[in-house]
């Protein structure tokens, strides 16, 4: 989500810490892509509305908002390492205490201590990579990161279309996930990076001054946790089985994984990146639009959110490379840290309105309230390349 300048000296690249990190981050992507559809099909299960499942999910929002912000902080007195291990096992504690704790407030209550650590997890994972590989190599070592959350995230709904939503076997799974994560984080104990001392910069200014990259990852933010919370409700009111619906949930997830290097790639090799943070926005509500006449094909529909998976993630991956371009130093971390809050705040609106739409509008609010998501962010994206030539 967010990562800080590494050191102007020479960084040697380390495998260990790559490893650790790259598997702290698959984990984080495993659980979030197995929770999220588990918990929003186990909440409709028992007769909860989609407003009720999209303010569940929307306080992993809130969780991230306060963790963003906290986490350099903790691992400043803690140790990378040591806050790595603890967020672990306090988020395979929380994730695990959904199976054994019913009541619909105390899921409120373990959604936020979850994505608490999922959060802090984000954060200093990002870090420590960034910190270990080398200039010439950064490019490659963030993109096979990248590509190792989506595979995690991929992960997750794939195994809850194997397992379902029944008893402790996908809790079970998603616990042990998040467990094994820690082998290699011990492993490489000795090899996590210091933070950086410097005179703090305030991040909140930051929205404004890059909101061609801020308000992309607040659209991802938004689109990513609603429609992957939403999309279970909304592929049952379809006449879709669990099974088949957590398959296209997992073709989504294909797709980013698949796509996030090309992207990358041609984002290197164009002028100006918020073109394609534009092509990104208008792909997104292309498919989104064409959705409804795609339902009844399956198939079509799936090759459909594969290539639409795979751009709309382009929204973080080319936001944050925008953002990389645009600032430097301890500016750029601190956009980093507005980047996250925005991505937070993206977590936080989008399960609450996509729930609020289909439970307003019926079925057809899914698709409806992430195109007015996209269109926006178009429009946003559009003045911003006809009115400045600068920084954006």
């Amino acid at each position: 989500m967010t990562n800080l300048p590494p050191s102007d000296e020479a960084v040697i690249f380390n495998w260990r810490s790559l490893g650790a990190a790259i598997a702290t981050i698959s984990a984080v992507g495993a659980a979030i892509g197995l929770g999220i559809p588990l918990l929003s099909v186990l909440l409709e299960s028992r007769g909860y509305s989609s407003t009720v499942i999209g303010a569940n999910t929307a306080f992993a929002g809130l969780a991230s908002i306060a963790a963003a912000p906290l986490a350099s902080p903790i691992a400043s007195k803690l140790g990378v390492v040591r806050t790595i291990f603890i967020m672990l096992l306090i988020g395979g504690a929380a994730f695990i205490g959904f199976h054994f704790f019913q009541d619909i407030w105390m899921w409120f209550v373990l959604r936020v201590i979850l994505h608490f650590a999922l959060t802090v997890l984000f954060v200093l994972s990002e870090y420590w990579i960034n910190a270990s590989a080398p200039p010439e190599k950064r490019g490659f070592v963030l993109g096979l990161y990248a590509t190792s959350f989506a595979m995690g995230f991929a992960l997750g709904p794939w195994l809850f279309s194997r397992i379902g939503s029944a008893g402790m076997m996908p809790f079970g799974v998603g616990f042990c996930i998040i467990m094994l994560a820690i082998i290699p984080v011990l492993i490489a104990w000795r090899d996590s990076p210091d933070f950086e001392e410097g005179e703090h910069v305030p991040f909140l200014p930051f929205i404004f001054t890059v909101p061609t990259a801020t308000m992309a990852v607040f659209v991802f933010g938004a689109v990513e946790t609603g429609g992957l919370a939403l999309f279970p409700v909304f592929g049952a009111k379809i006449g879709y089985p669990e099974g088949d619906t957590a398959l296209l949930l997992t073709i989504i997830g294909l797709g980013n994984v698949m796509m996030q290097i090309p992207l990358g790639l041609v984002s290197d090799r164009i002028s100006d990146r918020r073109k394609l943070l534009l092509f990104c926005a208008v792909t997104g509500l292309g498919g989104m639009i064409g959705m409804p006449f795609l339902l009844g094909n399956w198939y079509l529909l799936a090759i459909c959110l594969f290539l639409w998976g795979g751009v709309v993630a382009g929204l973080y991956t080319i936001g944050l490379a925008h953002l990389g371009s645009s600032l430097k130093g301890r500016e750029l971390a601190s956009a980093n840290a507005a980047f996250v809050f925005c991505y937070a705040i993206g977590m936080l609106t989008g399960p609450q309105l996509v729930g609020i739409g289909m439970d307003v509008v019926g079925v057809n609010g899914f698709p409806l309230v992430l195109g007015i998501f996209f269109a926006g962010y178009a429009i946003i994206a559009a003045i911003r390349l006809m009115r400045f030539n600068k920084r954006g």
